[in-house]
């Protein structure tokens, strides 16, 4: 199937799930990740209709945008302190805040170029080793210092599950992230309401659990 036939028909399911779960298709977001594929790829989705795109590597990142600068960026990927110049001066929603101490350095350098920027915090919700984020204790116990720092709107949270034989155990994961979420809002007086969860394997799963971004790659693009 074409790009396009795949967009489309994401796009199908996705309602299909909302409806099946009580949900308004318009409060869950399709995001295209676009990381290793070519523009040609990206602008084959761009003509089905698809607005958001997701890249998780600077260098990846920063040239595609520079060509297509009217479409919705999202950065998914961990971003290093070090790249941290390279993104503050742009409008993208940046997901992958996993750190308190890049809260803070992104913080600072904001308020040096008198920008703000939307972020999820990513939690490590399964306590994988081999990613990053939060620990839901170690959020609990930031929270309050991250959502007074300068220049950061948190809208949410966002976590990479464990990849189940099974998509309907990620359920679990999806489930204790909304959880964390609804806690959060509830101890801090915030409205948190993004949800990014969820990508081609089990975005439905994500989306009966409440997610608002589902970030789908191999389902639109193809094997990378």
């Amino acid at each position: 199937m074409s790009i396009e036939d795949n967009i489309l028909r994401i796009r199908e399911e996705i309602a299909k799930t909302c409806q099946k779960y009580n949900r308004n298709p318009e409060e869950v977001k399709l995001l295209a990740v676009s990381k290793t594929f070519p523009m040609s790829a990206i602008l084959a989705a761009h003509n089905a209709g698809q607005l958001d795109f997701a890249e998780s590597r600077v260098q990846e990142f920063l040239p595609k945008q520079k060509q297509a600068p009217e479409l919705n960026w999202h950065f998914i990927g961990h971003l290093q302190s070090n790249k941290i110049n390279k993104i503050v001066n742009m409008n993208i929603l940046l997901h992958s805040v996993d750190s308190l101490e890049l809260a803070e350095k992104l913080s600072e350098r904001l308020l040096v170029v008198n920008k703000t920027m939307d972020v999820l915090l990513q939690v490590n919700i399964d306590k994988d080793p081999a990613k990053f984020g939060f620990t839901p204790a170690g959020l609990r116990q930031n929270i309050e210092k991250i959502i007074q720092l300068k220049g950061i709107n948190v809208k949410g949270l966002m976590t990479i599950g464990t990849v189940h034989d099974n998509p309907k155990a990620a359920r679990v994961t999806f489930a204790n992230l909304r959880g964390l979420r609804d806690a959060l809002n509830e101890v801090s007086g915030c409205n948190f309401n993004e949800l990014s969860m969820g990508m081609s394997s089990d975005y439905k799963e994500a989306i009966a659990e409440g997610a608002t971004v589902v970030r789908v790659g191999t389902a639109i693009f193809g094997v990378r």
